[in-house]
């Protein structure tokens, strides 16, 4: 067996280690202190509304309704923007993309805002609205740079940095015309959290993300040949403008319904796919699902660690994640100054 076939095999074997241990923290860790061995024992012996040999009764209403859907969820978003950041890396030829160059952040919270000020207050309605402002901006976006059957890089770029300029102007307006309480919730919402986790958005993430990464990772051997340029993947066969248009496509749902859920969490997909790229190499079909796991373990720790910082307080899981990938994200920039090219 080669060496470079046994890295990729020892990465992955990581990986799952540090996702069951990740979970295992997810799920004992907290503001409530439940030993280790009771969360265990409610784990494998789950009964619905039965108190279990007389633990606690809310230990189980912690664990199985509150812990264990934000730990599954937070590792779906995680999984969808590290994905999401690795295809527009690929797509872009460029370390510094990440799923909310075209919009998706900026289109999100402007949906978000705009539902709370027109009074739709049902838990969904702020989601869905994120959802389909995100949507909204990409699609903007994407027609803007469409001409004469292509797509150019350079414009989709300009079109998303200037779309996303309109539309965080919009949430600002809506901030703005929004009450107090209001602007509480809209602003909370945009610092990027998990606190609205539950066994429904579970249901809500896990076919989009598996559905949207299934379709991802099966095209990433043209992902791989688009990364050449689009010159060479016409040479090897492939069509440029309709890989880009799925990857794209494909890209932005699975953010979308990530940022809809979530809120706006930055740096998970810049920081995560470039990691896992330097561990594993450029090659798609390795790197996409080890970007997966990579995600989902790093949204894990880093909302652990917004529960926990401030007890008993919650912080924003975006705020942690802006500690971890601020610094890292200006150290890619100036590697790329220094090295004039994607690495």
């Amino acid at each position: 067996m080669s060496q470079d076939r046994a890295r990729p095999r020892t990465t992955f074997v990581v990986l799952f280690v540090l996702l069951v241990l990740a979970f295992i923290v997810g799920v004992v860790l907290g503001p409530v202190n439940i030993p280790i061995s009771d969360s265990f024992f409610i784990l494998v012996n789950e009964i619905p509304g039965v108190n279990l040999d007389g633990l606690p009764g809310n230990y189980q209403a912690i664990i199985v309704s509150l812990r264990l859907p934000r730990v599954l969820v937070g590792m779906l978003v995680g999984s969808a923007l590290a994905i999401s950041g690795t295809v527009m890396q690929g797509i872009f030829r460029n370390p510094l993309a990440t799923p909310y160059i075209l919009g998706v952040s900026a289109g999100g919270s402007a949906g978000a805002s705009t539902t709370v000020v027109l009074g739709f207050t049902s838990n969904l309605a702020l989601p869905v609205g994120a959802l389909i402002g995100a949507l909204l901006a990409v699609g903007l976006v994407y027609r803007i740079s469409y001409t004469r059957g292509t797509t150019s890089t350079y414009t989709l770029i300009l079109a998303g940095v200037a779309l996303s300029s309109l539309f965080s102007a919009i949430t600002t307006a809506m901030i703005f015309l929004a009450g107090p309480y209001e602007q509480h919730r809209v602003l909370f919402w945009m610092m990027g959290g998990l606190w609205r986790s539950s066994w429904t958005w579970f249901k809500i993430l896990l076919p989009v993300v598996a559905l949207g990464t299934g379709v991802i990772f099966a095209w990433g051997r043209d992902l791989n040949a688009l990364a050449l340029g689009e010159g060479a993947a016409a040479h090897l066969g492939v069509k440029p403008e309709t890989v880009k248009k799925m990857m794209l496509g494909l890209a932005t749902a699975v953010s979308a319904v990530a940022v809809s859920a979530a809120g706006t969490i930055g740096f998970v997909g810049l920081v995560i796919p470039h990691i896992m790229r330097m561990i594993v190499g450029p090659n798609h079909m390795i790197l996409l699902p080890a970007a997966a796991l990579g995600g989902g373990i790093f949204l894990i720790y880093t909302d652990v660690m917004a529960k926990m910082v401030m007890q008993p307080a919650e912080m924003p899981v975006g705020v942690i994640t802006a500690f971890f990938g601020a610094p890292f994200f200006l150290y890619l920039l100036r590697q790329k100054i220094v090295g004039g090219r994607m690495r």
